[in-house]
């Protein structure tokens, strides 16, 4: 790009300006800054599962946006009931006032809430509302009287947020992201890696388990259960690869947490609203009863910003009418928006009456069948692995593999098969070694096929660079 006088009142915009424009003034999430701008997929407009970029190439949406467009794209009653909420009221004090749409869907994801999940915060999305979690704890531990039970356990490649404090509890690639961000690592306890995927050679899946778990208990008893306020984790580690714990981890680690009276938040950001099959999965899939839940996402398909914090009574209770407590003085300005309120119950409404719940749970098993086969067949790929419509290939140098084409998998595996991919038409979201995907979950089976067969003529095209 040469020109530098794109003012922006052409009658016509072409996707050169918008690409200078980007690179001149736009900061994206985990930007590098550079002197030579990087060309990023200039999206136009989208449709159903699909995207088209600025040269009407069509494309699958395979990471879903950002594991958030669970009911697909171009919705008119979405559309509809957004207009309709902004003509009617497009914004209320949630310090002074309550709105009809807050209210309303707060009730409606209480009785979506396994067990006694029903005090809802809503907040702008999935790293403020597990801020608002983690504070609460802190808060709450205040008014009871215990001002050290404030460390937070945490594991090693878990993702809550790009906030302080939800950076803080995130373990995704902290030995190369935090070298210039700072975080709070005095407050934060993290628990090594639990994928099976990198288990000892001839350890069972059950004697990895109890491995995590007498590693838990045992930093529990070393840090001092009095010292811990709560333990946050995600049902599936998305970010961090779509890493699956290992069968019965769950249950035994907020069993754990409960011996310990220790608050057990489990962050759905991802998980929540359908990408499992149900509304939840902590309950629903891994059989937990959590003491708060996080969610985002999915609550309005991304078409408003919106997160919630789902607080038990029991938690509340404890701390009602005690002499000299002070509010909660948690908050922000979009808290409770009417329109994003509006938004949620649409989507909410949408799931419901077309089924994609059980859409899910009946289009899964193909999934995961088509994903796991291209993990057996191609020695390129060391672990195939997902849940749900959750899914992730990560790349591996077989052992007669030169060091140098192990390292070159190990740092381009994961870019190799975005590019490979998207020249077929899908998107994939690239993580170092790993290629990770969630499409909407309105996807067909032939869709389906149509993406795995992408990905399969992408793997064949990167195993020939290794070879």
């Amino acid at each position: 790009m040469t020109s530098q006088n794109f003012d922006g009142k052409n009658d016509t915009i072409t996707p050169e300006q918008v690409q200078y424009w980007d690179q001149k003034h736009l900061i994206h999430p985990w930007s590098e800054f550079s002197e030579d701008g990087f060309d990023m997929t200039q999206v136009s407009r989208a449709d159903g599962i699909y995207l088209y970029d600025a040269h009407g190439n069509k494309l699958i949406d395979g990471p879903g946006g950002m594991w958030c467009v669970n009911i697909g794209y171009g919705r008119k009653e979405m559309a509809d009931a957004i207009s309709e909420q902004i003509m009617n009221m497009t914004y209320s004090s949630p310090w002074f006032t309550t709105n009809e749409p807050a209210a309303m869907l707060a009730k409606v994801i209480s009785e979506k809430t396994p067990g006694d999940l029903n005090r809802i915060f809503f907040s702008n999305g999935g790293s403020d509302a597990v801020d608002t979690a983690l504070r609460f704890v802190q808060y709450r531990n205040n008014v009871l009287g215990k001002p050290n039970k404030k460390k937070i356990l945490c594991r090693e490649k878990g993702y809550h947020g790009s906030s302080y404090l939800a950076a803080t509890v995130s373990g995704t690639g902290r030995e190369h992201d935090r070298r210039f961000m700072d975080t709070h690592h005095d407050l934060a306890i993290m628990l090594p890696n639990i994928n099976p995927y990198i288990r000892p050679k001839g350890t069972s899946l059950e004697e990895w388990c109890d491995a995590k778990i007498l590693e838990m208990e045992e930093t529990i008893l070393s840090i001092g259960a009095d010292q811990i306020g709560c333990f946050i984790a995600e049902p599936i580690l998305a970010s961090g690869g779509v890493i699956v714990p290992p069968p019965g981890y769950h249950q035994r680690s907020i069993e754990l947490c409960q011996k310990h009276n220790i608050i057990y938040i489990s962050d759905e950001t991802v998980t929540g609203f359908g990408r499992l099959g149900h509304w939840f999965a902590s309950k629903e899939i891994f059989d937990i009863q959590p003491d708060i839940i996080t969610c985002a996402k999915g609550l309005t398909s991304g078409y408003l910003p919106m997160g919630a914090a789902i607080i038990s009574d029991g938690l509340i209770d404890d701390i009602k009418n005690i002499e000299g407590s002070q509010p909660f003085t948690n908050g922000y300005t979009y808290s409770c928006h009417p329109v994003a309120a509006k938004a949620a119950l649409t989507n909410i409404d949408i799931i419901s009456r077309d089924g994609i719940l059980e859409h899910v749970r009946e289009i899964s098993p193909h999934f995961q069948n088509r994903l796991r086969d291209l993990g057996e067949k191609y020695d390129i790929i060391g672990d195939a692995r997902g849940v749900g419509l959750l899914g992730c290939l990560e790349g591996v140098g077989s052992k007669n593999s030169s060091e140098k084409a192990r390292l070159k998998i190990d740092t381009e595996f994961g870019q190799m098969m975005d590019e490979a991919c998207e020249k077929r038409g899908l998107l994939v979201r690239p993580i170092i070694n790993m290629c990770v995907f969630s499409p909407p979950l309105i996807i067909s089976r032939s869709e389906i096929d149509q993406m795995f067969d992408i990905l399969e003529d992408a793997i064949v095209e990167v195993h020939k660079s290794f070879t």
